[in-house]
Formats: structure tokens, sequence, C-alpha cells
């Protein structure tokens, strides 16, 4: 076993792996993947777990941007932000099938999680709108959030092919990298 220090803690990693995400990062995924699906499946039912999920989601969202800026290596946002030409380049490589293996978020990955965290944002946001009596009833907060909300999920399953596809290119189980937190050392 080795040793490794992220983010002042010690953790504990097996020969030929690398901690990549910390404990934060994980539980800020899992957390946001389960009340996503909870706040979409009550969308239209009791609003009290509606709301309740939709302000757990802001509060996470809010602590993730803030752990961009002051969290582990992986986590922050100068770890995974490229530029669009980047992106473009990473992708084109990816259709052929020789894309670069990035032990933490690779370019279309890190796009990918700054869009769906603007996102939960924009439906948080436009969610408690709807419950302010200034915008009470304005039909174009309504659709923002259900449009908000579509856009999330086609952005959710484009996500889940990336994470198909990289695993596949690179024969990593990179779901399996997001519970654990290791990934095979370069």
């Amino acid at each position: 076993m080795t040793t490794q220090f992220l983010s002042g803690t010690q953790t504990e990693t097996a020969p030929g792996e690398v901690r990549i995400w910390d404990r934060f990062v994980r539980l800020f995924h899992w957390s946001t993947v389960t009340l996503f699906a909870l706040a979409y499946v009550t969308g239209e039912g009791p609003d009290g777990v509606h709301h309740a999920a939709g302000y757990a989601l802001l509060a996470l969202a809010g602590a993730r941007i803030v752990w961009g800026f002051i969290g582990s290596r992986h986590a922050r946002f100068a770890d995974f932000l490229y530029s669009p030409r980047a992106v473009l380049r990473f992708l084109l490589d990816t259709m052929r099938f020789r894309a670069p293996r990035h032990l933490g978020h690779n370019p279309a990955g890190g796009m990918m999680a700054v869009a769906l965290l603007a996102m939960i944002v924009v439906i948080c946001c436009s969610g408690l709108m709807q419950e302010m009596d200034v915008f009470w009833g304005r039909k174009w907060v309504e659709t923002v959030h259900v449009y908000a909300v579509r856009g999330t999920l086609v952005l959710v399953g484009l996500h889940l092919v990336g994470v198909l596809a990289a695993s596949l290119e690179h024969r990593e189980n990179l779901a399996r990298a997001m519970i654990t937190g290791r990934k095979r050392a370069p």
C-alpha cells in the first residue's frame, strides 16, 4: 500500500492506483444525482419534497463552486477547464479512438461538469423565483425552469455516453472511480 496526502488527509491506495477524486467531489456527485432524480420525480407531486430537494441541490452547487477554487487538485476548476478548441480536438480524437487518457476530467468531461453545474444553478434559481411574489405567475420563469430541466436530462445522457466511451477507450471503469476515488496510475 502507498500513502498519499490530498487536501491534508491521509488516504490509502492500492498499488498501481492513485487517488483522484476526493471525498467531497464523490459525495457531491452522487448526492446531486440522487437529489436531481428526486426533484424530477416529485416535480408534479408534493411541493415539500420537490422544494427540499431543490434547496439541497442549490446548497450543494454553491459548495461545489467554492470547492472548485479551494479543493484538492483534480477538484479545482483550473485543473479541468480547457479552451473550446481543446475540447473539440479531444472530441475528434475520441471519435478516432486516440484521445489521450487524463487522470482528472478530460477536456470534454470538464466542460460537461461545468455545464451540468450551471444547469443545476439555473434550475434551482428559476425554481426559487417561482416562489417569490415578484415572479409569481410569470410564465417565462416556469419556461426557463422546464427547459433547464430538459436540457439537463440531455446533458446527463451525453455525460453517460461520454463516461462509457472513455471507459471503453481507456479500459477503465470511470463510474467505479467516482465511487472509490481511485484510478489506475499513469
